[in-house]
């Protein structure tokens, strides 16, 4: 290739210096344009900052939510419900520990997007509707599909604690029917 100079000479040089200079000043311009993109969405950028801002990690303290009783029209027993975490939006899960004490359960029910059960401690007993009563365990995980009619408690002489997690759905989480009636819980 021949190349002018600024002084009126003129260079004659392979391709190999040719395509280096091309692709310097191509990797320039690509570079300049490069670093000018975040400004192009500033204002979007700006507001996912200033909504991270707005929302932080939270703690919750254990002993500073208060323990509630089971409403006698959700459970058969005497249950201690401990709530760990509500929905936090986006977000559409919430927790909640639950402790049965020996033959206490829950109504059937079932959850618009599904529940997942960690069994905790004790001996506990889940069933589907239509299914065989199941044994269930410390370390077991549960889940039950989203519409899925379902029960879950303590074994007969056993209590049981299990974490239960589900997400809600237009703002429900849990539709309840009727008692478990101990020809049901004893899968007699």
């Amino acid at each position: 290739m021949t190349f002018k100079h600024a002084r009126g000479g003129t260079t004659t040089q392979g391709p190999a210096l040719g395509s280096r200079l091309y692709r310097r000043k191509f990797l320039g311009i690509t570079g300049a344009s490069i670093l000018l993109l975040p400004t192009l969405g500033l204002a979007e950028s700006d507001t996912l900052s200033t909504r991270k801002q707005e929302i932080h990690m939270e703690i919750t303290r254990n002993g500073t939510q208060a323990s509630a009783k089971g409403p006698a029209d959700w459970f058969t027993g005497t249950t201690r419900i401990d709530p760990l975490f509500p929905t936090h939006q986006p977000a559409r899960a919430a927790g909640a520990c639950v402790t049965f004490e020996p033959g206490a359960r829950t109504a059937w029910h079932m959850h618009p997007l599904g529940q997942t059960l960690i069994v905790t401690a004790g001996f506990g007993r889940v069933q589907r509707w239509g299914g065989p009563v199941e044994q269930i365990r410390p370390g077991d995980v549960v889940w039950i599909p989203p519409g899925e009619k379902h029960w879950h408690g303590a074994g007969p002489t056993t209590a049981m604690t299990h974490i239960a997690i589900q997400e809600e759905l237009d703002g429900k989480m849990v539709e309840w029917m009727e008692h478990v009636t101990d020809a049901q819980y004893a899968d007699k």
